[in-house]
């Protein structure tokens, strides 16, 4: 069976991220993501030990580069989203730091003009687009990173099973007749073997509770 036939929502009918109120609900509850805190505690431990630029694509309000910003001070970045709701959070959190906060969406090439980043993170964002893009995503962010540079990615990835997707939601309290068709999940596996194909080394699953993971990998 294919993955579109298990997963009807592989493509989606709409994107619930252009309306401000569902960017709003999600920063609402954000924090009561179970084992949210786990994934940004793993991220934290696999940054470089010296980061000069780094970029953060789908920054949401910046809560995933003000974490890197913290434990890597003196980073100059760029934080990429597409949402005029996040912008506007991102661009407050960050204001008077050297921090460019510019619109931008995932279904579009990344502008060569951005320059190159030691880091490039990226945390529940990149799921959002379908997948052919998500591969061509990764070739882009292995190009703009300079040599030994690190992509770190906390996402939102694909159940194996329709089954274990609905435990999942369970697990959220959403019913699945309520699940986000914004969503275009991947399995890790499929992700690990994309950015290997673009090049990457030292690619591997850094964490995993049931659909939220932390990829990661390095431009050789």
């Amino acid at each position: 069976m294919s993955r579109a036939a298990q997963f009807p929502n592989v493509v989606a009918a709409e994107n619930r991220w252009v309306d401000a109120e569902h960017a709003r609900a999600y920063l609402g509850s954000r924090d009561e993501i179970p084992y949210r805190d786990q994934g940004m505690t793993a991220l934290a431990e696999f940054l470089p030990a010296e980061v000069g630029r780094v970029l953060d694509l789908g920054t949401g309000d910046g809560v995933t580069l003000a974490l890197v910003r913290a434990l890597r001070p003196g980073t100059t970045a760029v934080a990429a989203d597409f949402s005029a709701e996040m912008l506007g959070r991102a661009r407050a959190r960050f204001a008077g730091e050297p921090v460019e906060v510019v619109a931008h969406d995932l279904t579009d090439p990344l502008p060569y003009a951005w320059g190159e980043f030691d880091l490039v993170v990226s945390s529940f964002a990149i799921h959002h687009v379908p997948d052919a893009r998500k591969q061509a995503l990764y070739g882009e962010i292995h190009d703009r990173l300079v040599r030994g540079g690190t992509f770190l990615n906390l996402e939102h990835v694909a159940s194996s099973t329709p089954e274990l997707h609905v435990d999942f939601l369970a697990a959220l309290g959403i019913d699945p007749a309520d699940d986000d068709p914004s969503n275009l999940l991947a399995p890790v596996g499929d992700q690990l073997a994309w950015l290997r194909s673009v090049g990457f080394a030292h690619v591997d699953c850094h964490w995993k509770w049931r659909e939220l993971a932390l990829l990661g990998a390095v431009r050789p």
